[in-house]
């Protein structure tokens, strides 16, 4: 796992590890201008004066403008390719509901629908209102229609992004 980079006052214990995610604990000596980062649960800080110690979280420490890459983003990880052929549809197809990209992506329409509740929890597809769509090109010419009786999904930046940096990866 890749450690983001601290702001200059603070440092990572060595006796505990902390990564992120870990619930965090400062230490600041009294000779130390740094203080020292430990994971809430280290037995090292049973020694220590309590009155010493301050709760943090990541977001305090990491240096400011600091992006983590999208492939270290932890839910980045737990997608699959099921996953991320249903973001290609979206991104290549735009707004779409359940049964049409179960037919063209050839995924069971059940696991559609799970996928697109999941990446609708993980903010990288959204829910379409209720609007007037227009036919795809190729199926009806010109013809507009009142979304109704489906729910219509479209990716977000974010999910653009995940499917783009998982195409990058993919060509490498």
């Amino acid at each position: 796992m890749i450690i983001p980079p601290l702001k200059d006052d603070y440092r990572l214990a060595n006796c505990c590890n902390p990564v992120p995610g870990d619930d965090l604990i400062g230490f600041l000596k009294y000779d130390s201008t740094v203080m020292s980062v430990h994971r809430a649960d280290c037995l090292n800080l049973a020694k220590v004066e309590m009155s010493r110690l301050v709760k943090l979280t990541w977001q305090e420490i990491i240096k400011d403008n600091f992006e983590r890459p999208i492939g270290d983003e932890p839910d980045y990880n737990v997608l699959d390719d099921i996953d991320f052929k249903i973001l290609h549809h979206h991104m290549k197809m735009g707004r779409d509901y359940a049964a049409v990209v179960a037919r063209l992506t050839g995924i069971e329409r059940a696991t559609v629908f799970d996928r697109h509740k999941k990446l609708r929890d993980m903010n990288l597809l959204t829910r379409v209102k209720a609007l007037m769509m227009r036919y795809r090109k190729g199926i009806v010419d010109n013809k507009w229609v009142k979304h109704r009786n489906h729910t219509y999904y479209e990716l977000t930046s974010r999910g653009l992004e995940y499917i783009e940096y998982y195409q990058k990866q993919k060509d490498v």
